[in-house]
């Protein structure tokens, strides 16, 4: 028997718990294998609620904040086109391939891109489309977004990803440097409404490409 057996089932629990209410949120968390993500050595914490290192100087998110950024974007009324910056270990972007119809996602390291590529394939996960750029610069041939979740905290809010946003739309991400906030966006024409909701701790939204 896999010794991951119900793991996932057992987190969804724990998560509904903390406030993670939304179906389609705790079939997608109880469905992905966590473990496939983070390296063998870690693979016992892998469902434990709790951010772990996966290399590169990255980090695979709290299964709590994937869950809440994730069921923010089902509550705002989002079904498809969801833009997500910063692929890392792919964990987030299978959660939402699950959750929503179009996921796009960008990574700026490409040997985490490759991973997170081969890893959703494995999970037969294929509506999940990814490229290797600048988090900062967003999509642009593929905007505009019903949303945008971003998994690494810049010290502002990258004005190119407010543009990539459709009418109505919504991003979710965390602003920082040492302190930083879960903050929502909603685009109302050229009116973005700004909304802070919890302190939260991620690694740096860095500027730039690399290979």
């Amino acid at each position: 028997m896999n010794q991951f057996a119900n793991s996932g089932d057992k987190l969804a629990q724990q998560l509904k718990s903390l406030g993670i209410s939304n179906q389609k949120v705790l079939d997608a968390i109880s469905s992905v294998p966590r473990h496939l993500f983070v390296d063998q050595i870690l693979a016992h914490k892998a469902y434990e609620n709790t951010a772990l290192p996966i290399g590169q100087g990255q980090t695979i998110s709290q299964p709590y904040i994937v869950g809440k950024m994730t069921q923010m974007l089902v509550e705002h009324g989002v079904t498809t086109d969801v833009l997500e910056i910063g692929t890392g270990s792919g964990y987030q972007a299978a959660i939402l391939g699950r959750v929503f119809d179009k996921v796009s996602s960008v990574e700026r390291i490409r040997q985490l891109q490759f991973n997170a590529k081969r890893k959703l394939q494995q999970l037969d996960i294929y509506n999940v489309q990814m490229k290797h750029g600048d988090g900062w610069q967003g999509w642009h041939s593929k905007a505009p977004f019903q949303a945008i979740i971003v998994t690494a905290a810049p010290t502002s809010i990258p004005e190119q990803l407010k543009l990539q946003l459709a009418d109505g739309g919504l991003m979710v991400l965390p602003v920082g440097g040492e302190t930083q906030t879960l903050v929502t966006v909603v685009r109302q024409g050229d009116d973005f409404i700004e909304k802070h909701w919890e302190s939260v701790k991620f690694v740096p939204l860095v500027s730039g490409d690399t290979l």
